[in-house]
């Protein structure tokens, strides 16, 4: 690929984007599969916080039409120690482009709703079955952005690396019967039955 064409190619993906350097190569490798979100705003900054990640829309965004809406991604630097194995930077590529697309997966979720969904959303967070459900179905968006075998990467290595069956959150670490992240069968599943892999 000559120069001009590296140029155009990284206006384009990180056109209203803010990505820290040291995330510049996952991101942009993720925001590849989001088309649609090429011109929203996308905030991507790093801080220590208790989840690896998370995704959410600014305070203006209840206010805004989608096109005008800004998002925020927070990468965690620094978290409780038992969950330091599975922040961005200690996973392998291919996971961290995985879970990128997770949360690129609930903006594009976000930036089809009316600005009263997210008062819905923070009453969701209530209920377990509900939250359950909403990250199931963003992996499900992930998946069908064509990042399936990315999200796979992340699923089992965050499985592996905190000996668990199913990954449901931080705050639900002890408790091993639902599934609110996909696990690696259900994601092979939905690859296999999703046409974008045949």
């Amino acid at each position: 690929m000559d120069s001009a064409k590296v140029y155009l190619f990284n206006c384009a993906v990180t056109k209203n984007k803010t990505i820290p350097l040291q995330y510049d190569t996952i991101v942009k490798i993720a925001l590849l599969y989001f088309p649609e979100l090429d011109n929203i705003k996308v905030r991507i900054r790093v801080k220590k916080q208790a989840s690896p990640l998370t995704a959410r829309p600014s305070i203006s965004a209840f206010f805004r039409k989608a096109s005008k809406r800004k998002y925020i991604i927070t990468i965690s630097n620094k978290t409780d120690s038992k969950f330091s194995a599975i922040l961005l930077s200690n996973l392998s590529f291919n996971a961290q482009i995985g879970v990128i697309g997770h949360e690129l997966s609930h903006i594009n979720d976000y930036n089809k709703r009316y600005g009263t969904y997210f008062l819905k959303l923070l009453f969701m967070h209530l209920s377990k079955n509900k939250i359950d459900q909403f990250e199931y179905n963003t992996d499900l968006r992930c998946i069908e952005h064509g990042l399936g075998y990315q999200l796979l990467s992340w699923s089992k290595e965050v499985r592996l690396k905190l000996n668990l069956i199913q990954w449901k959150g931080i705050k639900h670490l002890n408790e091993q019967g639902r599934e609110r992240y996909m696990n690696p069968e259900s994601i092979m599943k939905a690859i296999d039955q999703n046409q974008i892999y045949k």
